[in-house]
């Protein structure tokens, strides 16, 4: 049974950051790509990340104060990690800036891991939650859907 993963909508209230959305789903057509965008307290632009795509993001000042809006609340269970620095994806992370990386993070598997070990969502199945949302199928949102 499919489980959505959480949607977020990501607005840096204090400093910067460079925030990046990577598409993770199996048989997207967009599948393995990425887009990035600055996120600070001067434009105060903000970023929604669809259930199914992947996020990660990375600061650009000493200070900074990242607030997410999550579709669902936050369960383990759900949670689905690849490794932000995979070549296969080929993030353009700022080379002067050193990662400092979650421990989530540093053991992330990769891409075609994930892919080989069926952890990531199926293009179909993330397009078929959001028109059961289009519909008004609330429940869909549920813990066991």
């Amino acid at each position: 049974m499919f489980r959505p993963k959480q949607a977020k909508y990501v607005s840096c209230v204090r400093g910067a950051i460079i925030d990046v959305v990577v598409d993770i789903r199996v048989g997207s057509p967009g599948f393995g790509r990425w887009e990035v965008v600055r996120l600070d307290d001067q434009d105060r632009r903000s970023v929604f990340i669809a259930a199914g795509l992947g996020h990660a993001f990375m600061a650009l000042t000493d200070e900074c104060t990242v607030i997410y809006l999550c579709s669902t609340p936050y369960a383990a269970d759900r949670e689905l990690g690849v490794d932000p620095r995979d070549p296969a994806i080929g993030i353009g992370w700022p080379d002067e800036l050193e990662p400092v990386l979650s421990a989530k993070d540093a053991s992330a598997p990769s891409l075609a891991e994930g892919l080989r070990d069926g952890l990531l969502p199926r293009y179909e199945d993330c397009v078929a939650h959001t028109a059961r949302l289009r519909d008004g199928d609330r429940l869909s949102m549920g813990p066991d859907r």
